[in-house]
């Protein structure tokens, strides 16, 4: 038989994409929150308030 003929193959289904479980998402929600007041307070206490007398 010849080496030039098409063979009809099925396409091979693809991998459903990965999802991120709920509690994960929750965990993340929490320390990206968590994160956030960290540099708020990291903020306020490293700039301080400016002396009294000094505008701005």
């Amino acid at each position: 038989m010849s080496d030039n003929v098409i063979k009809f193959q099925r396409p091979k289904q693809p991998k459903p994409p990965r999802q991120t479980p709920p509690w994960l998402k929750r965990v993340i929600t929490v320390l990206v929150v968590i994160a956030a007041f960290a540099a708020i307070y990291a903020y306020y206490s490293l700039a301080g308030t400016p002396p009294q007398g000094v505008p701005g």
